[in-house]
């Protein structure tokens, strides 16, 4: 039944954006697509919306730094579909000259939060998000801790109770 409805969800995603899909696999029981950054909002809108898919869960979304490759960045967000209990890991790269893609906030509220840690410890921007910033560090902190380069000796300054 995965295999079927892995194959069915990849089929009909590749068959409704061309080219945007950049490639796709269901390796280890999960469907998994590479996609174009420039349509992740109309994608993952189809994917909420449309019948056969109905993913109206995203359960997760995460920053993958591929230091010396090129785009570096990679947006990866895990979906899954309560209805036809189902899920499907969608990926966007990003390159470091411009770590920017569109936000999906508006399409799953939940979101909001996973964007922001992306933003916080990966430094990827997230257009037209609705409130952008640190979630985890002080707005004071300097650098994105994740990223391979991030020198794992760096000192940060201190936060504390003002005096």
């Amino acid at each position: 039944m995965t295999e079927q409805r892995n194959k069915i969800v990849l089929e009909k995603l590749a068959s409704h954006f061309g080219n945007a899909i950049l490639a796709t696999h269901s390796d280890f029981g999960d469907a998994t697509a590479q996609v174009a950054r420039e349509r992740i909002v109309e994608i993952c809108t189809f994917l909420r919306d449309d019948p056969d898919m109905r993913f109206n869960f995203a359960m997760d979304l995460t920053g993958v730094d591929y230091l010396g490759e090129e785009p570096r960045f990679e947006v990866v967000y895990h979906l899954f579909s309560l209805e036809h209990k189902s899920r499907l890991r969608i990926k966007a790269r990003v390159s470091a000259e411009d770590p920017t893609i569109d936000s999906v906030a508006g399409v799953w509220t939940g979101m909001n939060w996973y964007e922001r840690e992306a933003f916080d410890m990966y430094g990827i921007r997230f257009n037209n998000h609705p409130d952008l910033r640190r979630i985890l560090n002080p707005e004071t902190f300097v650098g994105y801790p994740l990223r391979k380069d991030y020198p794992k000796k760096k000192r940060q300054p201190t936060i504390g109770p003002e005096e």
